[in-house]
């Protein structure tokens, strides 16, 4: 069973810059796409980007693509979320996951951290 821990989210004005960690612990992290998804109050929870366990290539969701950029780190079991560029409408609870068979459905990953705030005012 895999462990994961989300941190970095705050709040910061429109046009701000975050940075989010997702530390893993159990399982194998450098053999894993790991996922970012967000949930808004009301809504359903949203793909935001995903990253490969080789992390040669990323996946975005098209509403923050060029703002926001995913990384990993095999040898710190970490996955990154920089985000830039902020807006309003990017206001939710952030969460990594582990992907399952595809890496932008919410119901395939079969592991979450508990999330992370991110509150972005105009």
């Amino acid at each position: 069973q895999v462990h994961l821990v989300e941190s970095g989210g705050g709040s910061v004005q429109a046009g701000g810059s975050l940075r989010l960690s997702c530390v893993a612990s159990g399982g194998v992290f450098s053999s894993y796409t790991m996922g970012w998804f967000r949930q808004a109050p009301g809504k359903e929870r949203e793909f935001v980007g995903a990253i490969p366990w080789h992390g040669g290539r990323t996946y975005y969701a098209d509403s923050v693509k060029g703002r926001f950029t995913i990384s990993r780190d095999n040898g710190k079991n970490t996955v990154y979320l920089q985000m830039n560029s902020l807006k309003p409408e990017d206001t939710a609870v952030y969460y990594c996951g582990v992907a399952g068979s595809s890496y932008y459905l919410a119901e395939t990953y079969n592991n979450w951290g508990q999330g992370t705030q991110v509150t972005v005012s105009s």
